[in-house]
């Protein structure tokens, strides 16, 4: 089975399981005032170029964190999983930069209408990190007042937050700016160490490099403490935390995980499947 087509059953099936297949919503009576759903700023879209609708079903799910993997090819920024599937139209600006720019223009400042808080673009270079970054670079200088921007030792919020992961040669040349447009997403290895959170905001890792658990019987109880003391160490230092390839299957095991996850105080959970996530997220409210 290709691997769009896998992930759209992976969504439709999420949603059929949690009991979320979209209804026509009712209509307000006049002078009625519906208030919007609140965005899931914990819903992380792994390669979410890889959905029907990049970035907009991630929206329509209200998700606040969307994944985009980028080749530089010829001085372009093309999104794909791999090689084989570059496509000259399938651009970071064409997928992700302008439609956001639009929306935030709409919405009069966010993302996400009557909330100022910035959505997080996680860019995954896939190509040899430095130059894809400057590249990476000079893109995000033409988008102006849409990211959030460190200057000369302070952060100033914009509508979206882009945070630079993948090949980590990208790291040097973005420690040696004093105006950047990015943030670097670090690794456990990087917590604690003397990067500050003005240029490592986040903490990502493996789940399966660092715990055995994979959300079927009991939690040990030496892997929540190393869970919770990972979190606990990370917002001391204003970082958030993330890990990728936990299980992702709907049912019981997966459920298990996230909540764990979800006590523990881990900021974004990592899916493929929009609905299930959405979901669970609306069961379970911080």
């Amino acid at each position: 089975m290709a691997l769009t087509t896998r992930r759209r059953a992976l969504t439709t099936l999420g949603a059929a399981l949690a009991g979320t297949v979209a209804l026509p919503a009712p209509r307000a009576s006049a002078g009625e005032h519906r208030p919007c759903p609140r965005p899931l700023w914990r819903a992380h879209a792994h390669n979410d170029y890889e959905h029907p609708r990049p970035l907009f079903d991630a929206l329509d799910h209200r998700f606040g964190s969307v994944e985009a993997d980028v080749f530089l090819v010829g001085g372009q920024l093309l999104v794909a999983h791999d090689p084989e599937d570059l496509d000259p139209a399938r651009t970071l600006e064409s997928l992700y930069l302008d439609p956001l720019a639009a929306r935030v223009k709409a919405h009069h400042g966010s993302v996400y209408r009557g909330d100022r808080r910035p959505l997080h673009l996680l860019i995954d270079i896939k190509t040899e990190g430095a130059s894809t970054y400057l590249e990476l670079d000079r893109h995000l200088r033409r988008y102006r007042h849409l990211f959030t921007t460190y200057a000369h030792g302070r952060v100033l919020t914009g509508p979206v937050t882009a945070v630079v992961s993948g090949d980590r040669a990208a790291r040097a040349p973005m420690e040696a700016q004093t105006v950047r447009r990015a943030f670097y997403d670090g690794r456990l290895a990087d917590l604690g160490g003397p990067a500050p959170a003005c240029l490592i905001p986040l903490i990502s890792d493996n789940w399966t490099l660092n715990f055995t658990w994979r959300g079927e019987g009991a939690f040990p109880d030496t892997e929540r403490d190393k869970l919770r003391r990972v979190v606990r160490d990370a917002h001391a230092r204003g970082q958030r935390v993330r890990f990728w390839a936990t299980p992702d299957a709907p049912g019981a095991a997966r459920d298990a995980l996230w909540s764990e996850l979800l006590a523990a105080g881990v900021d974004l959970l990592n899916t493929d499947d929009l609905a299930g996530l959405k979901a669970f997220l609306d069961a379970h409210p911080a």
